[in-house]
């Protein structure tokens, strides 16, 4: 019982803190004069709220010239699979046209921009550098740069405020890793803004006309529990906390619960030497279509109701790796592992047996150089 306590416990804190946090969207006379007699673009999904309200609702009847909404990774109302296309469509309660930018418009084009003076971007992060939504920032912002457009960022907090794991090589970007950051970059997405223009990620090192409205009554390594989901295969706190040490596990066979109503919660794979917790993957629309191990029974182990610590952590990894047995065969999708890792050097390591101790003092001068850098865009203390 003592595990299930302390989780009650955490909650009713992090309630009580969130009370006392105003996040970037809700100050909206903070950035109203940004935006007035301006014609707005917003890159926005279901985490995009005033209190109850949809940020797009808000704004249009204030009567804000909202012409397009710009949509990432799960839309606009964040009910598309990981993964799947998103289309250019219109919002049905507004009538406000959608645009995708996940798939193969990553980025506002000239075209898309052209009737617009303002982008507004007001997503919640989850503090993971494979999380796409911070990549689609990254691409925004280019997309400001190269077309002079203002960038107003709505800050929220980050739910994962760590700073671990390895730091990503540009030999491995890709659209899950474009900037060189930790696994767990302990930024909220306005400081990553102001990195991003500061360090001159950019392409052709350009930076952006950037705004960017903090967050009031929080501060680093505060709780942060969030309120909505931040996409369908994150449905809770426990999910957040576990999901930067179980993506990795995409780059192998191993399911980490996609298919099932507790994503990222579970561990398992169909022989029963990985545990007696038993799932079997299933398509869930809106969720996972096609999720690994698909009607396969699979045994591991049920993390739902475990006392987890926050953070990166390799125990997992090692510990299936090891009972696998499989050596090189357990990565099963090694480039994606190793864009995900953000370096190659880890799969190495892992199959060369290495310690957790021995695997996280290799990356440990890389993360004292970045928080050197870090501490330039801190917003909060």
């Amino acid at each position: 019982m003592k595990p299930l306590l302390l989780i009650i416990g955490l909650i009713i804190n992090s309630l009580i803190a969130n009370c006392q946090v105003t996040v970037g969207a809700e100050q909206i006379t903070n950035y109203l004069p940004l935006i007035q007699s301006k014609r707005v673009a917003l890159v926005v999904n279901q985490t995009s709220l005033v209190h109850n309200t949809h940020l797009l609702d808000t704004l249009l009847s204030m009567r804000i010239d909202i012409r397009k909404v710009f949509a990432p990774e799960h839309g606009f109302r964040g009910t598309a699979d990981a993964g799947e296309t998103i289309k250019d469509t219109k919002d049905i309660l507004t009538n406000t046209p959608v645009i995708s930018i996940y798939g193969k418009n990553k980025k506002p084009s000239e075209e898309q921009l052209m009737d617009v003076d303002v982008v507004i971007f007001d997503i919640q992060d989850v503090g993971a550098r494979f999380y796409t939504y911070i990549s689609t920032l990254h691409y925004v912002m280019e997309a400001c740069a190269e077309n002079n457009k203002l960038l107003v960022v709505l800050d929220r907090p980050n739910p994962n405020d760590y700073i671990d794991g390895p730091v990503l090589d540009k030999k491995f970007s890709s659209f899950v890793g474009v900037d060189p950051l930790p696994i767990l970059h302990g930024c909220t997405v306005g400081e990553l803004a102001l990195m991003i223009n500061g360090e001159k990620w950019l392409k052709k090192e350009l930076q952006c006309k950037l705004n960017v409205i903090k967050v009031e009554g929080w501060n680093h390594g505060q709780a942060y529990s969030l309120q909505i989901k931040p996409s369908p295969n994150l449905p809770n706190n426990q999910a957040i906390k576990l999901y930067p040490s179980l993506c990795l596990f995409e780059g192998t066979g191993f399911s980490v619960g996609r298919g099932t109503h507790f994503p990222f919660q579970v561990i398992g794979y169909p022989d029963k030497k990985f545990g007696s917790f038993v799932f079997t993957p299933k398509p869930i629309l809106g969720m996972d279509s096609n999720p690994v191990q698909l009607d396969n029974k699979c045994y591991g182990i049920d993390l739902r109701n475990e006392a987890i610590q926050g953070g990166f952590h390799l125990t997992y990894l090692l510990q299936f790796y090891t009972l696998s047995g499989l050596k090189e065969d357990f990565f099963t999708h090694p480039s994606f592992f190793d864009k995900l890792a953000g370096t190659d050097e880890l799969r190495k390591q892992i199959i060369a047996e290495k310690s957790e101790q021995e695997i996280r003092h290799q990356w440990q001068k890389e993360l004292i150089d970045y928080k050197k850098m870090r501490e330039k865009y801190l917003l909060y203390n």
